[in-house]
This record gives structure tokens, C-alpha cells and sequence, in this order.
């Protein structure tokens, strides 16, 4: 026999784990029970208790006094393990089912841990930006996408409990983050977060072998959401493609870069895109005016913010909610100062312009640049160089891509406009900024202004294109053209028939230059320009 350190009845040795198990209720000795308190000791004394529960009721130090919310007092182990065991105090063997027994209260008597709990909670929230704090919990608050309306192609999918792994390809602050964590809540799987910067490619190997092991248990599905996922290198977005094929993770994916360049293929093929729009101004509007009657009576702004105020603010966002939402925030801390006006806020705010130097704006920015000289608009050129210098372009870059533009559009039409350009990098290089932005304003205003010819650089483009043709390559140079610096390439004739053009009048003599196969083929075309006719072209349009 053994005493149960619980309820301190004696119970059979092989017994005593299903005793304790059934809340001390079965197997025990009744004889033993009733017995005298010397028998009983002798009993105790013939039969040690094995270690595993001498270890259970030695007495231990006092745990130490709470201080939540007045509770002033702390069990005694012994106290702890009979409240554990109690069914005055559950009501019933049924009350304690399904927690587990390491598991903590979720409340205390005087509602001690809830208040902390509580109050921690709050706190956090209240640190949150406004932008964090208003972020849609669920598909109906996502504003602006029609993917995930009430007919939208990716709703449709989350209701069924089918959700691929996708990427989400948007701008900045038009809800791909919040998506991904609303499907994870919908349809009620384990969300884990990463990005290329707080872990590595053994972290996400051990969470690739919890979400097997989740799955594999309990059936509930891990949703794997990498943020920026443009920003991983190809062997860190390889790790992800057993995992994903495999189906042991949903792979979310949110980008604001075009996923067929910044992507791996093999990990593309694999995912669904889904292309977010950028929203409008009145959805922004509408964000903004929902921030203000949720968060309003916590900010208590001024009559300053109007509905005015709001599209400003809306408009100047450009499509970002999460920008939008920065602006109202410090606009309802701004317009609570003495002496503030209208104009004085929209000066206190400024926002970095959407612009990545190695991101799709970088790119889309200097290929509007460019078109826009060589379509003969110095309006639209001077704009797009407006954006790069604002944004902090490299203006050697900008400088290197004037001279591009001499050689590639105006070519032959004006051959000085090469020098320019030339010119222009070289001044940018000696002053630097600011004052090269005016060089480069002079080079790209007389570039665009400039006559255009696109002869050269069409006739390379078509000396290229026989060069693809099978056998074009290679073909044999002339031998009166082929240098001759050794004797041995003398006597075999290389030169030998070559006629010195300068040494005859005007240069003009019987010679071929070009391999026999392409003698009469002309890759330099007569005109400047192609011969094609816009259709949209009349007399109205303005050029």
C-alpha cells in the first residue's frame, strides 16, 4: 500500500497512477482506511513510498505573495494540489475535462489575472499607430478590392476552404498583409509571419517540420505569409518549394514588385497572383472617415478636419491607406495646437514619394523619362525628371540615360546632341547636387526638342537580327580585308588584293566588303523614322 499525497487514503502500489487519475475517487483501501493511526504508520512503515511521491508532499518554501488587484495571500502546494483534486470547488467531475493539467487558471477570485491581462492588452493597442489599430478584421472591412467582395474571385475560394498558395502582388498599404491574416483567421489556420530579415533558412525548416507535425495531428493547416517576398534571394525562395508542392504549408506571398521578374519561376508556377488594385481616393476617403468615428472621441480633433481636409489628405496618400491613416493621426495631434489653420497643416505634412531605386518605379519612372524625350514632349520629360531628383535618383544614372537617348533617338538628326549628353554627365560628375539638376533640366529640354533619327541605331537592330539566322554568324571575311601581321599570313594572301580607299579620288573604288553570302544586303535603311501612320492621329491632337 501506498498514501495518495492528495487525498492521503491508502491505495494499492499498482493502482495509484488510475487513483489519481479519477480524481481520488477510485481504488482505495477501505480496510487500510480504517484502520488506527499506529497501524497505519506501520503500514507506512513496512511499505515505503516510492520517491516519485515522497518528492510530492515534502514541503516546499511558500510560493510567493501575489500583488494582483489586493489578492494578498498564496496557497501552500498541499493547498494548490487539493484545490486541483477539488469537486466542491469545480462542481463536478466534468468541469476540469479538456484542460490539461499543466495548463494555467483563467481566472483568479477576485478576477486578479483577467484585470492584468486586460489591461495589458489595452495598453498595446493603445501603443498601436492608427493604422495598425484599424486594420480590417475580417473580408467585409477590406476596402477597395474587388477580389475579395462579395463576388470576388479570392472570396470565393475562402469560403469553400480552399485556399491556394498565392502571391499577392499590390502597392504599398493596399491591404496584402491584412488579407493574408483575415484567410487565416477564416478559415481557422495556424498564421506564421516571416520575412528575409528576423530568420533564415533553418528557422523556416523547423516551422516546414511543425506544420507537418500539425498536420499530420490534428489536421489544422499552417498558412506560411512572407512579406516582401521580392527581397529573398533565389536559394532562400528554393526553400520553399517542397513545402508548398508538398502541401504541407499555404504559401502567401505579398510583393510590390512584379512577380515575373522578382520571383522565382519554379515557386511562381506554383502559387496563384493575385493583383491588387490601388485604391481610389474615395476609398481612402472611406477609410479615413471610418478612422474618424471609431478613433475620433480619443483624438478629439479640431473643426479643422473637415471633409475638406480628409480628401486632401486622401488625395495625398496616392492609393496607400496606410499613409492615409499616418496623416489623420498627426493631423488630429496638429490641429489640437493653438493659433493651427488649414494651410499650416497641409505644410506640417509631408510624405516619402513611392519610389524604389531598384524596385518597378525606378524602372517605370526613366522609361517614361526616355519615351517622353524621344516623343518630343519636354513637358511630360522635365515631370518624370522632377520625380527621379525629388526621390533621390542617382543623377549620373539619369545623366548616363541622356546619353543613351543622344545615340539611340536622335542619332543622326543632330550628331552635337551626343556631345551634350556627354557633357551633361560630365558636369553632373564635377558639381554634383543640387545645381547639376540644371544640367541635366538643359540636356534633357534640348534632347526632347531635337530632330529625331532612328537610322543607326534600326540598322544595327537589322544586322543583329541576320546574325540569328543558321550559318550567318560565321561566315568567312573577305581575305583582301583580313589583317595580315605575320609573314606566313602574307604569303597566304590575306590583304594582298586590298585597295587603300584615300589613296584614290574621292575615295571611290571597285571593293567588296561584305561575306559572299550577304553581298546587296542592306541593313541601313534611307529613312530617319519608321513609315508607319497613327490612325489616332488628327487634325485635333495636339503634338
Amino acid at each position: 500500500m501506498v498514501k495518495c499525497p492528495i487525498c492521503e487514503k491508502f491505495v494499492k502500489e499498482t493502482k495509484i497512477n488510475s487513483h489519481l487519475d479519477s480524481d481520488c475517487q477510485s481504488f482505495v483501501d477501505v480496510d487500510s482506511g480504517q484502520t488506527t493511526d499506529g497501524s497505519s504508520q506501520g503500514a507506512q512503515t513496512t511499505l515505503p513510498v516510492s520517491s516519485f511521491f515522497q518528492n510530492s508532499v515534502r514541503k516546499a518554501a511558500p510560493l510567493p505573495i501575489s500583488k494582483i488587484d489586493g489578492l494578498a495571500t498564496s496557497p501552500t502546494p498541499t493547498q494548490s494540489l487539493k484545490r486541483k483534486r477539488s469537486f466542491a470547488d469545480h462542481g463536478g467531475p466534468q468541469q476540469d475535462l479538456g484542460r490539461p493539467r499543466n495548463a494555467k487558471p483563467d481566472f483568479l477570485e477576485d478576477g486578479g489575472c483577467t484585470t492584468k491581462r486586460n489591461r495589458t492588452s489595452n495598453a498595446l493597442k493603445n501603443a498601436a499607430p492608427l493604422a495598425e489599430r484599424m486594420r480590417p478584421q475580417t473580408l467585409d472591412d477590406v476596402c477597395g478590392q474587388e477580389l475579395v467582395g462579395p463576388s470576388g474571385v479570392l472570396r470565393g475560394l475562402i469560403e469553400q476552404d480552399r485556399v491556394p498558395s498565392m502571391i499577392l502582388w499590390g502597392g504599398a498599404g493596399t491591404g496584402k498583409t491584412t488579407i493574408a491574416r483575415v484567410i487565416a483567421k477564416m478559415v481557422g489556420s495556424r498564421f506564421v509571419e516571416i520575412n528575409s530579415t528576423n530568420s533564415g533558412i533553418a528557422e523556416w525548416k523547423k516551422l516546414f517540420a511543425e506544420a507537418k507535425n500539425e498536420l499530420s495531428l490534428s489536421g489544422k493547416k499552417t498558412i506560411l505569409f512572407c512579406d516582401e517576398i521580392h527581397r529573398f534571394s533565389k536559394s532562400q525562395q528554393d526553400v520553399f518549394l517542397g513545402p508548398v508542392e508538398s502541401g504541407q504549408i499555404t504559401f502567401i506571398g505579398a510583393t510590390t514588385e512584379n512577380p515575373s521578374s522578382r520571383i522565382q519561376n519554379a515557386l511562381l508556377s506554383r502559387c496563384r497572383t493575385f493583383t491588387l488594385a490601388k485604391l481610389t481616393v474615395e476609398n481612402i476617403v472611406s477609410i479615413l472617415n471610418r478612422a474618424l468615428e471609431v478613433e475620433g472621441s480619443n483624438y478629439s480633433p479640431s473643426p479643422l478636419v473637415d471633409d475638406e481636409l480628409i480628401k486632401y489628405l486622401a488625395a495625398f496618400a496616392d492609393g496607400d491607406a496606410r499613409t492615409s491613416l499616418n496623416l489623420l493621426e498627426l493631423t488630429m495631434d496638429l490641429s489640437r495646437r493653438e493659433g493651427m489653420t488649414k494651410e499650416d497643416l497641409k505644410k506640417s505634412l509631408t510624405k516619402t514619394l513611392v519610389y524604389d531605386r531598384v524596385g518597378d518605379q525606378h524602372y517605370d519612372t526613366i522609361s517614361a523619362f526616355h519615351k517622353s524625350i524621344r516623343g518630343n514632349d519636354p513637358d511630360a520629360a522635365l515631370y518624370y525628371l522632377a520625380r527621379m531628383i525629388q526621390s533621390g535618383e542617382d543623377p549620373l544614372y539619369i545623366a548616363r540615360r541622356l546619353i543613351v537617348v543622344a545615340s539611340e533617338d536622335i542619332g543622326l538628326a543632330d550628331n552635337t546632341m551626343l556631345t551634350l549628353a556627354t557633357s551633361a554627365y560630365t558636369a553632373v560628375e564635377k558639381i554634383g547636387m543640387p545645381e547639376a539638376r540644371i544640367n541635366l533640366a538643359q540636356a534633357t529640354v534640348a534632347l526632347a526638342l531635337s530632330k529625331k533619327s532612328t537610322r543607326a541605331y534600326r540598322g544595327l537592330g537589322n544586322a543583329l537580327a541576320v546574325l540569328e539566322e543558321p550559318g550567318m554568324a560565321g561566315l568567312p571575311i573577305p581575305i583582301h580585308l583580313r589583317n595580315a601581321p605575320t609573314k606566313l599570313m602574307k604569303e597566304m594572301g590575306y590583304g594582298k588584293e586590298y585597295k587603300y580607299n584615300p589613296n584614290y579620288v574621292d575615295g571611290k573604288v571597285a571593293q567588296v566588303y561584305l561575306p559572299e553570302k550577304l553581298l546587296g544586303k542592306k541593313f541601313l535603311e534611307d529613312h530617319d523614322l519608321g513609315l508607319q501612320v497613327d490612325t489616332d492621329l488628327s487634325d485635333s491632337f495636339e503634338y
